[in-house]
């Protein structure tokens, strides 16, 4: 059996960026286990769906953004022995770990949704949450001149939360473009009692939906979808679990999401919940019950809004923090729970909702207003983050 001192779980944002840091750091053995042959900028999926960039630009080659030095394992993970300090592969083999870094990332429970995956990506339904499927969803939103519209949002954690309403405002600025708005009947779907979960953004956010006529339908989730009659069924939890049944023309769904399978069934999960996530603090980043195993990213705990500006945040704080360990020092890094959604209002202006653990806004650039909608940070959007990830952030220096 291999054995590393280092094992990194994942080679997504958050594994390549924390593998980067140690490795700069001095690190000589580190192992990164992840089977992908692509990397995937998946923000910029958003703007694919809403017609604003194209797919390629989103992917790079894994061999590419691996940093130099690290011993990268092409297999997956299936399981975790956190009392043997082992990974068992999809091959078979385990691989052995002094320390462990758990980014294995989120998984997209499409079966959630009873009939979904029988018109996924045709019939006018798509999803800007898989990589085939965003460049569909814009073709359907051309196609749309009139009828109903449907964007719906899962209850339950999930990646870039503000994704739902994005795509809703992308569209429904394409429509307005084309002088066709007034003939579509939008409708967006939220489980949560608000348009989001700051004061100062759901303020604005509220303006953005009565500017484009939104039918905005809070507390409320789609269960279903009929795709024979290209109707989709609404719980609304707070009129008692009362259901509605909606047509559609052109419909985005996101899907509910979870820790992986297999990271539920280990005992790094978190036995409170049933999403499994890996039981982090939400400071230090520190596994509750393995003082050896640290997480960050989608599958951790930590009740921050699951996006990339968190796991920028995140990441030196746990190579800080393992570092700290290994040393047999205590962690001395904090993740305050900054995350930041650069929430796309039209297809020219943008507002980038930044805020931590207190749900304030926390802006981090100077001298700019970010409360409120703004065209520089569209072009932010647009092309300084995608630079910022690819230049900087994956490899350890921001």
């Amino acid at each position: 059996m291999a054995r590393h001192r280092i094992v990194i779980v994942g080679g997504g944002s958050a594994g390549i960026s924390v593998a980067a840091r140690l490795r700069r750091s001095g690190e000589g053995d580190v192992a990164v286990i992840d089977p992908a042959a692509t990397h995937y900028y998946q923000p910029l999926w958003t703007l694919v769906g809403g017609g604003c960039a194209p797919v390629e630009e989103s992917a790079k080659p894994q061999s590419a953004v691996m940093p130099k030095g690290v011993n990268w394992i092409r297999r997956a993970a299936v399981s975790v022995d956190p009392d043997a300090r082992t990974v068992e592969l999809d091959d078979g083999s385990s691989v052995g770990y002094e320390y462990l870094v758990m980014c294995p990332g989120i998984q997209l429970d499409w079966g959630k949704i009873t009939g979904l995956g029988q018109t996924l990506g045709r019939d006018g339904v798509s999803s800007n949450y898989q990589y085939e499927l965003a460049p569909a969803m814009w073709k359907f939103i051309r196609e749309t001149r009139s009828g109903t519209a449907v964007f719906t949002m899962p209850a339950g954690p999930i990646k870039c939360a503000g994704a739902p309403q994005k795509i809703a405002y992308l569209a429904a600025d394409y429509w307005r473009q084309e002088g066709v708005l007034d003939k579509i009947d939008i409708h967006l779907v939220l489980p949560t009692p608000g348009m989001f979960g700051v004061k100062e953004f759901a303020q604005i956010l509220d303006g953005v939906a009565r500017r484009y006529g939104i039918n905005v339908h809070l507390q409320s989730e789609a269960t279903s979808v009929n795709a024979d009659k290209r109707e989709v069924t609404i719980v609304d939890h707070a009129n008692g679990d009362t259901t509605q049944t909606l047509n559609y023309d052109v419909m985005h769904v996101v899907p509910p999401q979870s820790a992986p399978d297999w990271v539920k069934k280990t005992s790094l999960a978190d036995p409170a919940s049933p999403a499994g996530y890996v039981e982090i603090d939400k400071h230090t980043m520190q596994h509750a019950r393995y003082p050896e195993v640290f997480a960050l990213g989608d599958a951790g705990s930590s009740p921050n809004s699951k996006t990339g500006a968190a796991i920028r945040k995140q990441a030196p704080v746990v190579a800080t923090n393992l570092t700290d360990v290994m040393a047999g020092r205590e962690p001395s890094a904090r993740y305050e729970g900054y995350a930041s959604c650069p929430l796309t209002t039209s297809r020219r202006t943008l507002l980038l909702a930044e805020f931590d653990y207190s749900m304030t806004p926390k802006p981090s650039i100077p001298k700019i207003n970010t409360i409120k909608e703004r065209r520089d940070m569209w072009y932010l959007k647009r092309h300084g983050l995608p630079a910022l990830y690819w230049n900087l952030m994956l490899r350890g220096l921001a």
